[in-house]
């Protein structure tokens, strides 16, 4: 698919970023958006990665991590009435707060991610009205943290979380998103362990 490219300073028209921190880190056994592999925690290189693509950006967390972000950058905590419900609750609570919207839907867990990445990804996006994903071709599916959501598809999310459906794969896979197959496949890689944040803290660092 050719999108339609995104004017000045690569920004997608009416789109907010949403940084996505509110996982438990169960496996990590510490905060992944606290992490740092690029000189500072990871959700801010990622809040500030996103700025030259979007109009307002956000990081996303629970509310007893709120208090622990650092001034100056814009907080969305969850609203309640989507408790318990994974990453799925992060968008709705985007889209119910800023409903004529697109979002940017990044997690923090993807070091590899590159401002040059997006900028390709940027490309596919806001060329229809249909979500965009990165797919992950040799696992056949999509990465519902590292997608642009339309806020058209706020109505099909609702509906979902009416029926108790709370998977972004199977909304991305049953609503045809438009799967975006990056160049570098490094960017897909999601690290949840201490080990692997050692390996991928090394990989990065010695570049």
């Amino acid at each position: 698919m050719t999108g339609t490219k995104p004017g000045k300073n690569n920004m997608l028209p009416e789109t907010y970023g949403l940084v996505i921190c509110g996982g438990n880190s169960i496996r990590m056994g510490t905060d992944k958006s606290m992490l740092i592999y690029h000189q500072k925690p990871q959700r801010y290189h990622v809040y500030e990665m996103l700025q030259p693509f979007c109009e307002k950006n956000f990081i996303s967390c629970k509310e007893e991590q709120a208090n622990t972000i650092t001034a100056g950058y814009n907080i969305l905590t969850d609203y309640s009435a989507y408790n318990n419900i994974g990453p799925m609750a992060a968008l709705l609570t985007a889209f119910t707060r800023f409903p004529q919207k697109n979002i940017l839907f990044i997690g923090c867990d993807y070091p590899f991610l590159t401002t040059t990445c997006l900028q390709q990804f940027s490309t596919y996006c806001a060329a229809e009205n249909a979500a965009v994903g990165f797919y992950n071709e040799k696992e056949g599916l999509y990465e519902p943290l590292l997608a642009w959501y339309p806020y058209q598809s706020f109505d099909k999310l609702k509906q979902m979380h009416e029926a108790k459906q709370f998977s972004l794969q199977h909304f991305l896979r049953d609503n045809k998103a438009v799967k975006y197959f990056p160049a570098d496949k490094n960017s897909m890689v999601s690290i949840d362990t201490h080990e692997s944040f050692i390996k991928a803290s090394k990989l990065i660092n010695s570049g």
